[in-house]
């Protein structure tokens, strides 16, 4: 890493004003308050910090101050839950189609985010390459 270069896995200020809004308020309980809340935008950086080494979340370094791995997990699986990640992406897609950003001569469509729900076309049965059926076994 060379001087002055950021981490990827540290937000920077200008990232967290466009994510910080998305994020659900949680109110603390006032009858049993518990343990107070770890900050979000350090809970995120776990996330950022799992999710770039590819480490197992259990294994989240305490040390950096970004909360357990189950913490940070359960965060993501929350924020999932409250279409944090989507209303973001659609916030990032209208700005950069705001500002002309969008080359759409490179979309990619995957099959994993849009369903071909009458399926593709049928294929023709593959040709065998042996030289005649096989004798049945039966």
């Amino acid at each position: 890493m060379r001087k002055g270069e950021r981490l990827p896995w540290i937000v920077s200020d200008e990232s967290w004003a466009r994510i910080e809004p998305l994020l659900p308020v949680v109110p603390r309980r006032a009858d049993h308050p518990g343990r107070k809340r770890l900050d979000d935008r350090k809970v995120l950086c776990g996330i950022l910090f799992v999710l770039y080494t590819g480490i197992p979340w259990e294994f989240l370094p305490q040390e950096l101050g970004f909360g357990s791995g189950m913490t940070a997990w359960r965060r993501l699986r929350d924020w999932h839950q409250a279409g944090v990640w989507q209303r973001l992406h659609e916030n990032l897609l209208a700005e950069l189609n705001a500002a002309d950003a969008l080359d759409r001569s490179r979309a990619v469509i995957d099959g994993s985010h849009v369903r071909a729900l009458k399926g593709g076309p049928k294929r023709a049965r593959a040709r065998s390459t042996a030289p005649e059926r096989a004798r049945s076994t039966t």
